[in-house]
């Protein structure tokens, strides 16, 4: 998988433009979210990477916290299917409309905060350049769910 940057001009550009692809009929190809959840799950990610806090994280997910960066910052792709944090789980109907903005928006407030360290309240330090990839990863992994 090639190794983007959500900081990079040309692959914010390329993620907005798949995300208004994306129409409230779209369906996934695996999993079980709507694209509406999609969308809210994937802006909370974002949210989070923007300073929220992370709410009831598991003891288990502090714990392997170190291990679970690396699949995260690891250049191979994410497995489908897997669990995640409590917050992240999208269960509501939502709107389409609605969270497709809060999304892009979420992406746009990502990129002003600039290419600068971070740290995860379960990875750790992320430097600015594996902050932009797992970014991008986790977009782009559920953006290929719903086929754009």
């Amino acid at each position: 998988m090639e190794r983007k940057d959500l900081f990079d001009e040309a692959t914010f550009d390329e993620i907005v433009a798949r995300i208004q692809q994306l129409t409230a009929a779209s369906t996934p190809e695996w999993g079980q979210m709507s694209v509406a959840q999609m969308l809210a799950h994937a802006a909370e990610v974002q949210d989070v990477m923007n300073g929220k806090p992370l709410k009831g994280t598991p003891f288990l997910f502090r714990l392997i916290g170190p291990l679970i960066k690396r699949l995260v910052v690891d250049k191979k792709p994410y497995k489908r299917n897997l669990r995640t944090h409590p917050q992240y789980e999208m269960t509501d109907s939502e709107d389409f409309e609605t969270q497709k903005d809060r999304l892009i928006d979420s992406i746009r407030s990502y990129r002003a905060l600039g290419k600068s360290e971070l740290k995860h309240p379960i990875f750790g330090r992320l430097s600015a350049e594996e902050r932009g990839w797992a970014a991008y990863k986790h977009l782009n992994h559920h953006l290929s769910q719903f086929g754009v």
